[in-house]
């Protein structure tokens, strides 16, 4: 592997030209692809095999017509109930989004009251006129007797299903779509939204769900820019020149523009939400910027100690491009991974974070050879070409020290971890919007009109065995709303439609608070676990709350799976790189510190609400149902290549002959500046999408941000070399059979140095700093 990194860096750099005009190519390539191949992302997100999932498609089968998303429109009267100019004009604006393709129809608040009112009044009359009727009624007055009684019973059940408010000062209008959910067009959502926007209703404010406004957007907003700014500032502090900063940005963009936009061009075959293209730009980046980084510390190292350029490429490339492709696979291993969750749109996240991934590591060992043997001598300051600096010999670390740093190092990470004890799950809904969306602004004033559990109904599903008859369908239907309504926390329950064949009821039913409430979602299983109904029928639960809880039970049952798979992997190739059993194992074991540390600051701040002003967290709640696997994922990764980046240097001097503990000093002091300054930069790119226009992203970005925090800077830099040091020799012992089955993977470029083909072409001072491992502090 280091001699064929080797290889191709001065081929790189020799080739500049070449290697950056390819770059270009595919570039160019996968913008074509994308333009010419790319469809929309979807908005929203399904889950196959679960409870939830299973009557979403019983209801496909048996109601077709009701299939179609549906979105809300909320009119808010300033001054008072709604005049009768206000309303007509309301009807005008609905009526004229009822033409458009795509809009199977649309609901118009008054009327609907309206049909409403004179319905209760018809059965109400209808209903004294057999009361007061001569007795004995007839045989089939008293069976319009019991079908009356039946209509009120439903009636009442639905009485606080309302699309005016009491006070009539907000109204609720539906728009229901032909396509569902996941295949809406943006257009037609955009054209919807603009639509109500521009809408002149004096006295009238207009606000509509996220299914009318949701949108897929640029993966880049103003918190990415200032990430991005603050990663140049960082380069440039470390760097202390303007081109070789320059150059993992560069790089980065480049493995950015090539995975993500590769990846998009496949958006019209496999399905994709709007958060896949955005973690695949914030991954993308983050890794492009650390592993040029790596590379191009290891060369200004070498070149300031006196090595010529070509070959100080190539001896980088070959030496710290290993420990790149090596970080990189590990990231990789724990993307794809993501697939044993058997969720299709984590599996596709996954994929395409590892791709990206993967190309910023090609990018990092082309690319970069490339654009550093352009510069030539320009990648140090002017004033550090010629000078080879000076340092005081390291010295291992005392004992005491390293066992106080363990102690306190577990300490502190035990009790900010302490939150996630408490961590509940759930999925976005208009709640978690900016406060000045019109999607939260339509939830908070549904909220407040009509209830809290207006903005999450649960849909329910009874189904026969055997058909009813048409004539006993009402008294079914009225039963079934009864045994509903018996349950806590239930407002309100309204059959939506019974199937053609007499077997499947659907219903409407009202929790008292919102989707994402501990009560709501005890409703979901108290309605599953009830018994089968007259006639052996059964009870099905969709709807937001129940689809939380099937994800979080999913994930919850796919953990284990992924840990191992995920862990399993990392470990052996760990093993392989460093030849140590107990080097990873001190790596995974800082992991779990620092990953149980990023969940308690995330489960802190978004679900209790700490420092909730600053992260723009305006109303706590329950934390991304996947966030955390894929934080554990992602972190997993992230940690091992700052493992890799710095214990190889404590293996390179250790494969050298220095004494393990000296070792342990030379490579920490070698590492840090660069662990460091890549460590920043990574959290100045997840932190700037703290603030994305995307709800999902938002935790995400956070607790990775923490996560990198705490491992780069607490866990890499205090505690593995603490208990290096500890270890001593132990820490790199192997057994000997292993070390014969295991692949020699030479992080630590010792083929280089007895390669004699290379060594023909090496000048004697590079052959010497080949045979020592190079002693920087900083860049």
């Amino acid at each position: 592997m280091a001699i064929l990194l080797h290889r191709l860096g001065r081929f790189g750099a020799r080739r500049s030209g070449m290697v950056i005009a390819g770059w270009l190519a595919v570039l160019a390539l996968a913008v074509g692809g994308l333009v010419t191949f790319g469809g929309s992302l979807a908005t929203g997100f399904s889950i196959p095999g679960t409870p939830t999932e299973k009557v979403n498609e019983r209801l496909v089968e048996a109601f077709p017509e009701l299939t179609g998303a549906t979105g809300s429109v909320v009119f808010t009267s300033a001054e008072g109930a709604f005049t009768p100019a206000q309303q007509a004009r309301i009807g005008e604006v609905l009526a004229g989004i009822g033409q458009r393709d795509g809009v199977a129809a649309v609901i118009d608040p008054f009327t609907a009251a309206q049909q409403r009112a004179e319905q209760s009044r018809r059965l109400d009359a209808g209903l004294a006129a057999l009361e007061s009727a001569p007795r004995p009624l007839t045989a089939e007055q008293e069976a319009q007797l019991r079908q009356m009684e039946d209509a009120t019973t439903l009636s009442g059940a639905a009485s606080s299903i309302r699309t005016v408010s009491e006070d009539r000062t907000v109204a609720v209008a539906a728009v229901m779509f032909r396509d569902g959910i996941f295949n809406l067009s943006p257009e037609l959502q955009r054209d919807i939204a603009t639509a109500l926007d521009e809408a002149d209703i004096p006295g009238v404010a207009v606000d509509y769900s996220s299914t009318i406004a949701a949108t897929a957007g640029s993966p880049f907003g103003i918190g990415e820019v200032i990430g991005l700014a603050v990663a140049l500032i960082v380069l440039l502090i470390l760097l202390r020149a303007l081109i070789p900063a320059l150059t993992p940005l560069l790089t980065s963009i480049v493995g950015v523009g090539v995975g993500v936009v590769g990846s998009m061009a496949f958006s019209d075959v496999v399905d994709m939400t709007s958060g896949t293209p955005i973690l695949g730009v914030m991954l993308g980046l983050a890794v492009g910027i650390d592993y040029s980084l790596f590379i191009l510390d290891r060369h200004r190292r070498q070149a300031r100690d006196g090595m010529p350029v070509h070959e100080s490429i190539g001896v980088a490339n070959g030496t710290a491009g290993t420990a790149v492709v090596f970080a990189g696979s590990t990231v990789v291993v724990a993307l794809v991974a993501l697939a044993v969750t058997g969720i299709p749109f984590l599996t596709v996240m996954g994929a395409v974070a590892a791709f990206c991934v993967m190309v910023a590591v090609l990018v990092s060992i082309t690319l970069t050879p490339a654009l550093l043997g352009l510069m030539g001598k320009r990648v140090l300051p002017g004033r550090s070409r010629a000078t080879v600096r000076r340092q005081k010999p390291p010295q291992p670390m005392r004992t005491g020290r390293a066992v106080a740093a363990t102690v306190l190092v577990v300490a502190v990470l035990t009790i900010i971890a302490v939150p996630v004890m408490s961590l509940r799950l759930g999925l976005p809904d208009g709640s978690s919007e900016p406060p000045d969306s019109p999607q939260y602004r339509a939830f908070v004033k549904v909220a407040q009109g009509f209830g809290e559990g207006i903005n999450g109904p649960l849909l329910v599903v009874a189904e026969s065995p055997t058909p009813v008859a048409e004539a006993d369908q009402v008294a079914t239907q009225a039963e079934i709303v009864t045994t509903i309504l018996r349950q806590p926390n239930v407002v309100a329950a309204a059959p939506v439609a019974v199937a053609a064949d007499g077997k499947t009821f659907a219903f409407q039913v009202v929790p008292a608070e919102g989707p994402n409430s501990t009560t709501t979602e005890q409703l979901v299983n108290d309605l599953r676990a009830l018994p089968p109904l007259a006639a052996d029928m059964t009870i099905g639960v969709a709807g937001q709350a129940s689809g939380n809880i099937d994800i979080s039970r999913k994930l919850a049952d796919a953990l284990p799976v992924y840990l191992l798979v995920v862990i399993g992997l990392s470990l052996l190739i760990m093993i392989a790189v460093f030849r140590s059993l107990l080097v990873p194992i001190v790596a995974t074991a800082g992991y779990v510190l620092s990953l149980g540390a990023a969940l308690g600051a995330v489960t802190a701040i978004y679900q209790w609400g700490w420092l909730a002003d600053l992260f723009g967290v305006h109303r706590p709640g329950p934390v991304l149902s996947f966030a955390p696997i894929v934080i554990m994922g992602i972190l997993f990764g992230l940690a091992m290549d700052y493992q890799i980046f710095l214990v190889s240097g404590m293996r390179e001097a250790f494969a050298h002959g220095r004494p393990a503990r000296l070792s342990v000093t030379i490579g920490h002091r070698r590492g840090r500046v660069v662990v460091t300054a890549a460590a920043i930069i990574m959290i100045a790119v997840f932190g700037g999408f703290v603030f994305s226009h995307l709800t999902m992203i938002r935790p995400l970005g956070f607790g990775l941000a923490a996560g990198v925090l705490f491992d780069a800077f607490v866990v890499r830099l205090v505690l593995v070399p603490a208990l290096m040091h500890l270890l001593g020799d132990r820490a790199w012992w192997l057994p000997a059979w292993l070390d014969r089955a295991l692949p020699n993977v030479d992080i630590e470029g010792s083929a280089l140095s007895r390669s004699e083909s290379l060594s023909a072409v090496m000048t004697p001072m590079s052959r010497t700093l080949m045979s020592s491992p190079v002693s920087a502090d900083r860049p």
